[in-house]
């Protein structure tokens, strides 16, 4: 690992651990996630102290996949450590997917203000499933796009839009008599009306996960990300990259979950003895040691495929399938060596369990990566024959 990534962790960490985890308590955070305020108020002390968006180097530059792993994974210690670093999902993605595809002028009218942490984003991809709308399966996109002199007008419905209240820049995903495509807008806009927030077993994420109707959004030809019919392609180089994101972040907030059990472990006392010297919870510790390290030299080797330049399709999967898991089993046993404690809000734990667990559905559930993995299994099969 480099110098320079080994130097920007330990200062994300020691700003996490001091700065950020007593936020933890703090009142502004709702069922629906952290108040705008909140997540502003950190990300001031933040660039204060040097740590924000610490992915992407002061002339541009974005570290390495192996890089990002080390700091990513220390700003979640905390739950609230990727939105007042400027690391969490939807905008670390969104901001890498820019950097790659957006023109000089998109990058200086919606990625800048991201990069800075003055605005959030939204990503606009799935639809709901009534009515037969794309979830997994992108393909199935039912939202529409048509060009109207010098503008692209879109309509259609979007469910789960994480972050859609309260952001600035939104990257919508519609489909032209070309395929898809990918559209820049500024928010908020009159032609995109939330129908509600949904109460989800997640609330890590300012604005939650929002149903959208999207009635004739008219948008400048010159906001289409790239070219039309290549949104498909678009979202796989954002989408392999912000899968392993997720899996960064989240080791981080599992390993804190395990700091907090072995911490209750060694200091509560039962039938004469620690927590810790009871065999039944000393191994339930020693799993999760076990699966954490898996976790990290999963993520390492899926970041060093991706930085190749491949785009790492089945090794993000493989990645995302196997830290995901894992980590909801680190998750739960630090619940159960806990006891009551760890199905209360007296720390992180339980909420730890709760995103992890979602975290197992979004960005591709557990099955549908298997699914495509046997699909390249057969595939390879073939070819080898």
């Amino acid at each position: 690992m480099t110098e320079r990534a080994k130097a920007i962790a330990a200062r994300v960490e020691t700003f996490v651990r001091d700065v950020v985890i007593p936020y933890e308590t703090d009142e502004r955070r709702t069922g629906h996630g952290p108040a705008d305020s909140l997540v502003m108020e950190m990300r001031d002390k933040a660039r204060e102290a040097g740590v924000l968006t610490p992915h992407i180097l002061p002339d541009g530059a974005h570290l390495t996949q192996r890089e990002t792993a080390i700091v990513l994974t220390k700003t979640g210690l905390s739950p609230l450590g990727p939105l007042a670093c400027n690391t969490a999902a939807p905008d670390e993605g969104n901001m890498y997917l820019l950097g790659k595809v957006g023109s000089p002028e998109q990058k200086a009218h919606f990625l800048e203000s991201l990069v800075s942490g003055k605005a959030r984003s939204a990503f606009f991809m799935t639809e709901p499933a009534e009515g037969g709308g794309a979830g997994s399966d992108p393909s199935m996109m039912r939202t529409t796009c048509r060009l109207d002199g010098n503008h692209w007008v879109i309509n259609g419905r979007k469910k789960f839009i994480t972050g859609a209240e309260g952001a600035k820049v939104g990257i919508v995903m519609a489909k032209s008599e070309d395929g898809a495509c990918m559209f820049l807008i500024d928010l908020p806009d009159p032609a995109i009306r939330t129908i509600r927030l949904l109460d989800t077993i997640d609330n890590s994420m300012p604005g939650g996960h929002a149903e959208i109707d999207i009635v004739d959004l008219r948008v400048p030809a010159n906001q289409m990300l790239g070219a039309s019919g290549e949104g498909f392609k678009y979202a796989q180089i954002r989408l392999s990259p912000a899968r392993l994101s997720h899996c960064m972040r989240w080791l981080g907030v599992a390993t804190r979950a395990q700091e907090i059990a072995t911490d209750y472990a060694n200091r509560r006392h039962a039938f004469g003895k620690p927590l810790i010297d009871h065999e039944g919870v000393g191994f339930m510790l020693a799993d999760n040691l076990i699966d954490l390290k898996q976790s990290e030299l999963m993520i390492e080797w899926c970041a060093g495929v991706l930085d190749t330049g491949s785009l790492g399709t089945a090794e993000s999967s493989m990645a995302k399938v196997s830290v995901s898991d894992a980590l909801f089993r680190v998750a739960d046993r630090c619940v159960q060596v806990m006891g009551g404690t760890g199905v209360s809000g007296d720390t992180i734990v339980e909420q730890a369990f709760r995103e992890i667990r979602a975290f197992r559905i979004y960005d591709g559930p557990t099955e549908v990566h298997k699914w495509s993995l046997a699909k390249k299994i057969k595939r390879d099969w073939k070819e080898a024959r």
